[in-house]
């Protein structure tokens, strides 16, 4: 049984029924993706790319690398490349011998990172890896290269703080003392700035959500009415988190062949698929509390609107 087989049994078997947010990103969902990053109301992306425009010098620069030392520079959920590629050109502009390491669950964002990167960094030697983080960032442990361990875009914030604690901490485990970590965190704000990231008017993330129901139907033979389902999405300044939904609209039941299950769902029934955690100092200090990272900087866009977090390995 494979992976989504299994998840996808297991998650609406459950009350309230669920979906992970990873199996987003096949090659469709991917392509919407690129299309959510460009949207005027997802200002992740443009935050996270104006600090590192900005502050480019200074965020290698407190990486604290010996030019004469080999490091790896690796990227979990490196996905198209696209901010970091300022810090890989001021890596190379500052004469660091530099292994770029992407790291991504998705072949199609590898694929088409690798290309742009030969064509745009063609002195960037590049070793991208697929899979999950830990089963590829255990394979790299034994290394004793420095590494930086870039985790962009407020990946950690699509867990919830229980499950972001235990990730650090193994992040932790699989690093040298003295590793850094460069931890981009969306920060905690007003609902009128957060919520139309996650419900745009255009439709673009409900498309992006609902292609969830779309791969299940191709890859499990199921029989999912996209057209009987709503994106929803809900966001509490006080509780700092932005959470997404898939309800269904109409009393249904839907057939996956694959698992010889019919599964019903009420008219307006949700199926949880992703949570979008929103941090300030305080929430991160908590989430690494039991790690062995400890914060050593932090640099912020203009609007103070994200954070990039820089940690040491003790």
């Amino acid at each position: 049984m494979s992976d989504l087989c299994r998840d996808v049994e297991i998650g609406l078997s459950s009350t309230p029924k669920r979906l992970s947010s990873k199996y987003f990103y096949d090659e469709i969902g991917d392509k919407i993706f690129q299309q959510i990053m460009k949207m005027p109301e997802y200002y992740l992306t443009d935050a996270e790319a104006g600090i590192f425009s900005v502050h480019a010098e200074v965020i290698v620069g407190s990486w604290d690398m010996d030019t004469h030392r080999p490091f790896d520079l690796v990227e979990l959920g490196a996905g198209d490349g696209s901010k970091t590629k300022i810090l890989l050109r001021e890596v190379l502009a500052s004469s660091y011998h530099v292994r770029y390491v992407p790291i991504d669950i998705s072949h199609n964002a590898l694929d088409g990172l690798k290309k742009s990167l030969a064509s745009e960094l063609p002195d960037l030697q590049v070793a991208p890896l697929q899979g999950e983080y830990f089963s590829v960032l255990s394979s790299l442990s034994s290394s004793d290269r420095p590494k930086v361990v870039l985790f962009l875009g407020s990946n950690l914030g699509n867990m919830n703080d229980d499950e972001a604690s235990s990730f650090m901490n193994q992040l932790g485990e699989n690093l040298r003392p003295g590793d850094k970590v460069l931890l981009g965190l969306d920060q905690i704000k007003p609902k009128g700035v957060v919520l139309p990231a996650y419900n745009d008017p255009a439709g673009i993330t409900a498309s992006f959500n609902l292609n969830l129901l779309r791969r299940i139907n191709r890859e499990l033979d199921a029989d999912f009415d996209l057209d009987q389902f709503a994106h929803r999405a809900t966001y509490t300044e006080e509780e700092g988190i932005a959470r997404s939904y898939l309800e269904s609209l109409v009393n249904q039941s839907v057939r996956i062949a694959v698992l010889d299950r019919v599964f019903h769902f009420a008219k307006g029934e949700r199926i949880h698929v992703e949570i979008s955690r929103k941090y300030n100092d305080k929430v991160l200090e908590n989430v690494i509390s039991t790690s062995s990272l400890v914060i050593r900087d932090k640099f912020v866009d203009s609007k103070s609107y994200f954070a990039d977090y820089l940690l040491v390995k003790e």
